[in-house]
């Protein structure tokens, strides 16, 4: 129970302070600061409970790290439910402490929900949203296999995912708000109404895609060649 406890922690602080930052300090921060939340959440929680769990809190990498065979299935759907649970428990947690200020609804101002088309900050159609989440995604879990690999330097792998997630976001951010993960979409858009629920899949298939692909191209060409 101790991954799975650590998983739906690390999932709740990356959602909560992610999307908190959206919620409610973006007008302080810009983009570039909501970008910098969401990597130096990821970055705390690789060294907080990455010794425990192994710091996933995101149903593609687990997808990915199952298709790499590195977690087994039975703790790979523990790892998903954990994260799910977190998400929402964050989204939640959001939506009191955003309400707790006058002139705030969350059908208006949003719960750090994603989305393409009227829903996109850029106004981006839902196939340059999908394309955006796969490359995105495929970036993101590219470096993490890079970065854990056992020839890696050790210690540094939480600043290497963790600026990765930044510059992700600060490309991504425009487009679909960045997802590249299935959890974090899903835990502000349960609150956040049905359109936002209505666009959720395009945020748990494309990341999953994303995150598969770079499971499989580094499986097969560059874990060979390191071995």
């Amino acid at each position: 129970m101790k991954k799975y406890t650590a998983e739906l922690i690390g999932t709740f602080v990356l959602v909560l302070i992610g999307c908190g930052s959206a919620v409610i300090a973006e007008p302080h921060i810009t983009y570039t600061g909501i970008a910098f939340a969401f990597g130096l959440a990821v970055l705390a929680m690789v060294y907080a409970i990455g010794s425990i769990s192994g710091c996933h809190i995101n149903p593609a990498i687990t997808v990915a790290m199952l298709v790499a065979r590195k977690i087994s299935g039975k703790d790979a759907v523990w790892y998903i439910i954990a994260q799910c649970i977190g998400a929402i428990m964050a989204g939640a947690v959001l939506l009191a402490i955003a309400s707790g200020t006058t002139g705030y609804s969350v059908a208006t101002g949003g719960l750090g929900q994603n989305g393409y088309g009227v829903h996109s900050l850029g106004q981006y159609d839902m196939v340059s949203g999908f394309i955006a989440e796969v490359v995105l995604t495929f970036i993101f879990l590219f470096v993490i296999f890079g970065a854990t690999h056992r020839d890696a330097p050790k210690g540094f792998a939480g600043i290497a995912i963790g600026l990765t997630l930044v510059f992700i976001h600060l490309v991504g951010i425009p487009i679909t708000g960045t997802s590249v993960n299935p959890a974090r979409s899903l835990g502000p858009a349960v609150f956040a109404g049905a359109e936002a629920i209505g666009q959720l899949w395009l945020f748990i298939v494309a990341p999953i895609i994303g995150g598969v692909l770079a499971a499989l191209i580094w499986k097969s060409v560059f874990e060979g060649k390191a071995e």
